[in-house]
């Protein structure tokens, strides 16, 4: 059985302050043995965060494919490593936008990320153009073939499907919708990783919160959510947190 997972993504926000947020949402994850949860502060954070969260997971939001070298700007997963990262995002749709990283790029960087111990959350989603045009799994299937690492498994890769036209908006996709998408997905990680695709987590993103979580964490084949917006405060966060376990208890 997978256990559900809660990651929230803190994007380029937060300061020491913020970190503040981190002691209730530390104390909800540590009550709700059931599921796992996480925060990916900024890289400035991190150090931090590890050091004020406790047993709460602390990621990142991105690494390089390379250990070292010149790469300005950059940080390395060794580097995530030794300020006391668990996990890093990569592939985000921010990122494949503004950045203009490809799919195998991506696969580079969560190759990186679970050559030294840290799960790779990789994203993928389609924009609202290409699913008004009918190529969502299409979109999808292309960026799962080009960024799942083939030494993935269900222990060092996470997959988020992200709509794009969801990220913040407020709009999120159909239960339906959603249904078809992490179907689909959960069947290409199969054809990808053979056995191990049934164990990977499959997490949704795209305007998560606390009064959508029950019915977008219910749908098949969802193990949790990549939280934006409603992690940087424990009072949307830990709504989401209390949904995941509700739902993890009534299956268990």
């Amino acid at each position: 059985m997978r256990r559900m997972l809660v990651a929230g993504n803190w994007k380029m926000n937060g300061s020491h302050a913020a970190l503040a947020e981190l002691d209730a949402i530390a104390a909800s994850a540590v009550a709700s043995p059931v599921i796992d949860a996480a925060i990916c502060p900024p890289f400035t954070l991190i150090e931090r965060a590890v050091a004020r969260a406790g047993a709460l997971p602390i990621g990142a939001q991105d690494c390089h494919a390379a250990d070292k070298g010149a790469h300005t700007g950059c940080v390395s997963a060794p580097m995530l490593k030794e300020a006391g990262a668990r996990l890093v995002i990569v592939g985000h749709s921010e990122r494949r936008a503004d950045q203009h990283e490809t799919s195998e790029e991506v696969r580079a960087k969560a190759e990186a990320a679970i050559r030294h111990g840290l799960t790779a959350i990789v994203c993928v989603g389609e924009t609202e153009a290409e699913r008004d045009s009918g190529k969502t799994l299409d979109v999808v299937g292309g960026q799962l073939d080009g960024s799942v690492p083939p030494v993935g498994t269900g222990a060092t890769l996470v997959i988020a499907y992200e709509p794009v036209w969801a990220i913040g908006t407020g709009r999120t996709p159909s239960v339906a919708d959603v249904a078809e998408v992490h179907g689909f997905i959960r069947k290409r990680l199969g054809a990808l990783l053979g056995d191990e695709g049934a164990k990977v987590r499959i997490l949704y993103g795209g305007s998560v919160k606390g009064e959508n979580a029950i019915e977008l964490l219910g749908v098949a084949d969802v193990d949790g959510a990549l939280v934006g917006g409603a992690s940087l405060t424990a009072a949307q966060f830990v709504p989401i947190i209390e949904a995941a376990v509700a739902l993890s208890k009534q299956s268990a």
